[in-house]
């Protein structure tokens, strides 16, 4: 069986979070305002993209994420709910592309494309583990 026989383009995924006092600009760093920050939206996207094509690779593997190109164009107060979507778009080997966008509870919040490769995850932690 090759890795992708289970994943196919137009795969979607979705992830959602409400936006709290952890998950801000001021909490991850990245801004002065108590607004839904940038990092945790891109993650959140990867979480969307992530729960997409996991489960549907052999076992034993994983995709990490190894590119990301998005903007963030609206900010979400504390207490909405911002809410991620993926598409696969395109394979390429063991390269998954994906569109990705977010929204709040009003609008487009951010947009842009993830990338994420499949990894033996065993193989993949003790080549990170030896460049301790």
């Amino acid at each position: 069986m090759f890795l992708t026989d289970n994943i196919k383009p137009g795969l979607v995924g979705i992830a959602q979070v409400e936006v709290n006092e952890q998950n801000t600009a001021i909490a991850y760093g990245s801004g002065g305002i108590k607004v839904y920050a940038t990092p945790a939206m891109i993650g959140l996207m990867e979480k969307a993209a992530l729960s997409s094509v996991d489960p549907l690779l052999p076992e034993g593997y994983s995709t990490v994420g190894i590119k990301v190109n998005v903007e963030h164009v609206a900010a979400t107060p504390i207490g909405g709910n911002v809410r991620a979507h993926s598409k696969l778009m395109e394979i390429d080997g063991r390269r998954l592309v994906f569109d990705v966008q977010a929204y709040d509870d009003i609008r487009l919040v951010g947009q842009g494309i993830h990338e994420r490769f499949i990894v033996q995850s065993d193989q993949f932690l003790q080549r990170v583990t030896k460049q301790k």
